[in-house]
């Protein structure tokens, strides 16, 4: 089996801990290629490839596809796979796996850790003391303790968030498409329709996958019948939340904060040769833009992808892309997400 592992490097800054993890533990029993960047920047000097193992920034599109003829498997290290074209690979007979579990508690702890900066507005505290500023003018924050909090997407990682939420004393209500009153009874949350959800919300996190219907569920009219200074946090996929209905929210003061880990676009931000590129797409280009806005917006914290980003969670993740490696010469298949 020839595999090539890519955006290693770009995950870890620690000595390359997860490239040595992935040769320690398969590395040496398979023909196996490490490469920092991005799949679509291999140099093909070899095109026999058999499994791609890649994170969310490589596009595994038609033209990557086509230069690896010999692909049967695409493992993302990952839960969200938008950047697969799953339509492709199913035509080519590649298989597509993913890792539906490995931070539950992880992604939802740094929900609330993005939650608690904008509460109490820790990052302006932060950056007062290291400019020697010690005044408090300005820094008065709120309670979490008593407000409502919405979760959407009521999957591992949001009733994780849910528990979460119970501990501090909130009032918690979760929106999901397969409602389990018994989990609600035993967490002490309450199922309620999505208009429910964002008239009653103090805060609304949001943990649903990027997926057709959720493609900017967060819109103008989502915000519209949300409460006035609702706070948004978002740690699933950028392109939940149209990013243009976000600032005009902002600056309505409808949204009276963000906390982002992800955002639309998100790949421009760290290329500017990307960003260079995309002059003649106005939506790209937009969204771009705007998220600048967002990153200088003083009610607003953005971080980049590190959500997932402890030694548990990418360990977690490690362990369950092995696996599915593993599964390409023993069978069965698993964490497939191609649709038979």
């Amino acid at each position: 089996m020839k595999i090539l592992f890519c955006e290693i490097s770009h995950l870890c800054h620690e000595m390359d801990w997860e490239g040595k993890y992935l040769a320690e533990k398969i590395g040496k029993k398979y023909d196996s290629i490490f490469f920092p960047g991005l799949g679509n920047d291999y140099d093909q000097s070899r095109d026999d490839f058999e499994v791609l193992c890649t994170f969310i920034h490589t596009q595994v599109n038609e033209e990557l596809l086509n230069k690896m003829p010999k692909l049967k498997l695409v493992v993302t290290r990952s839960t969200g796979f938008d950047h697969i074209d799953l339509d492709k690979c199913r035509e080519r007979g590649i298989e597509v796996c993913n890792v539906p579990f490995y931070g539950e508690n992880t992604v939802a702890e740094y929900a609330f850790s993005l939650l608690n900066m904008l509460a109490r507005k820790m990052y302006e505290a932060y950056d007062r003391v290291i400019r020697g500023n010690y005044s408090l003018e300005g820094l008065m924050g709120f309670d979490l303790k008593g407000k409502t909090l919405g979760v959407i997407g009521g999957g591992h990682i949001g009733i994780h968030a849910a528990q979460i939420g119970v501990g501090y004393d909130m009032k918690v209500l979760c929106y999901d498409v397969k409602p389990d009153s018994q989990l609600a009874k035993r967490v002490g949350f309450e199922y309620v329709e999505l208009d429910d959800l964002y008239a009653r919300a103090d805060i609304i996190t949001l943990h649903v996958p990027l997926i057709p219907p959720t493609q900017h569920m967060i819109n103008q009219e989502a915000f519209a019948k949300m409460k006035d200074g609702v706070i948004l946090i978002n740690t699933a996929r950028g392109g939940v939340v149209d990013t243009g209905a976000m600032v005009a929210a902002l600056a309505s003061g409808k949204l009276a904060g963000a906390g982002l880990d992800v955002m639309e676009a998100e790949e421009f931000l760290s290329d500017e040769v990307k960003l260079a590129e995309i002059v003649d797409d106005s939506e790209k280009l937009r969204s771009a833009l705007e998220n600048h806005i967002l990153m200088e917006h003083p009610r607003v914290v953005v971080t980049f992808h590190n959500a997932f980003n402890t030694v548990e969670g990418r360990t977690r993740i490690l362990d369950t892309s092995i696996e599915n490696i593993m599964a390409f010469e023993t069978g069965p298949w698993v964490n497939s997400v191609i649709k038979k």
